[in-house]
C-alpha cells in the first residue's frame, strides 16, 4: 500500500477532502504541517503520493500561494524532486496549483531532460479570472487524449454530463507565452481544459502535468467528487447506467496504481 502525505499550513482547506481521497483510493494518508517538513524536510522521501490542497493559505498575502511556494522553494525542493525521479505522483489542486507553479515544480523540465535540484523561474501562471470575479460552480470539462498524464488516464470515456468537476477560484486564469503554450500541447502535458471558457485561461486550460505524467496542478476540485451523490444532478441521473466510481475517485485510483510500483521498487 502507497504512502500519501497531505501538506497543510495556515489557511488551506479542503485537506481532509483529500486526504479522504487518497484513503479511498487505498493509500495510507498522512496529513502533515508545513512547518514540521520545513524543520525535517527529509521526510518526504517516505512518500510515494504528495497533495497540496486548496484553500487559501497565508490568507494569499502577497499573491495566491505565494507564500506557501517560497517556502517550498527554500527548504523543500531537492527533497520533492527526489521523490519525483523515483515515481512519486504529485497533485496540486486549485491554490495548490497556485503553489506548485510558483515553486517551478510545473510545468517542469522538457521531456527526456532531468529535474535540477534548484528551482526554476516560473514560466506559466494563475492570473486573476478574466471576469474579476471569485467563481463557484460545477463546470464540464475535457481530458485530451494527448495527454501523458496518470493522473487523468480514462477521463475521456466519461459521458459528458458526467465529466465535470467543481471550481472555486479567483486567481486561475492559466497564462503563458505563445512559446510555453505550443511546448506543453507538444509535450502532452495540458492535462485537462475547461468545456467551455469560463475564466479567461489560455486555450481553455484548467490542468497541466509534467512531461513525465507523474505532477498535476489543476484549479478544479477532484477531491470534491469522490461520491456520485455530490453530482450536481445527482438526484436526474440514471444511476443503472453510470460506472462505478465518478471521475474525481478514478484520477485518485490512477495515482495511486502507479505510485504502489513506485512503493514495490
Amino acid at each position: 500500500m502507497p504512502n500519501a502525505l497531505v501538506i497543510r499550513t495556515a489557511g488551506t482547506n479542503c485537506e481532509q477532502e483529500l486526504c479522504r481521497a487518497f484513503a479511498m483510493a487505498e493509500a495510507r494518508v498522512e496529513l502533515v504541517h508545513l512547518h514540521r517538513l520545513l524543520e525535517h524536510p527529509e521526510e518526504i522521501r517516505r512518500f510515494d503520493l504528495i497533495g497540496f490542497p486548496g484553500g487559501f493559505s497565508y490568507g494569499d498575502d502577497i499573491a495566491s500561494g505565494r507564500i506557501f511556494a517560497m517556502h517550498v522553494r527554500r527548504r523543500l525542493y531537492p527533497h520533492l524532486v527526489q521523490v519525483i525521479r523515483d515515481g512519486a505522483c504529485v497533485i496540486g489542486i486549485c491554490n495548490g496549483f497556485q503553489v506548485l507553479v510558483q515553486a517551478g515544480l510545473l510545468p517542469g523540465p522538457p521531456r527526456g531532460q532531468d529535474w535540477s535540484n534548484e528551482p526554476p523561474t516560473p514560466t506559466v501562471s494563475l492570473d486573476h479570472n478574466a471576469g474579476g470575479r471569485f467563481i463557484d460552480a460545477w463546470t464540464p470539462i475535457e481530458a485530451p487524449d494527448a495527454s501523458g498524464c496518470i493522473w487523468t488516464r480514462g477521463l475521456a470515456d466519461f459521458d459528458t454530463d458526467l465529466l465535470v468537476l467543481p471550481i472555486a477560484h479567483g486567481e486561475g486564469r492559466f497564462v503563458a507565452s505563445d512559446a510555453i503554450l505550443d511546448d506543453l500541447e507538444s509535450a502532452g502535458s495540458v492535462a485537462l481544459r475547461y468545456a467551455k471558457d469560463l475564466n479567461g485561461s489560455l486555450r481553455r486550460i484548467a490542468g497541466i502535468c509534467d512531461a513525465g505524467g507523474r505532477v498535476l496542478g489543476l484549479m478544479p476540485h477532484p477531491e470534491r467528487y469522490l461520491d456520485w451523490n455530490r453530482h450536481p444532478a445527482w438526484t436526474r441521473l440514471n444511476t443503472r447506467c453510470i460506472p462505478d466510481e465518478p471521475p474525481g475517485l478514478l484520477m485518485f485510483r490512477n495515482a495511486c496504481a502507479a505510485a504502489r510500483v513506485h512503493a514495490q521498487a
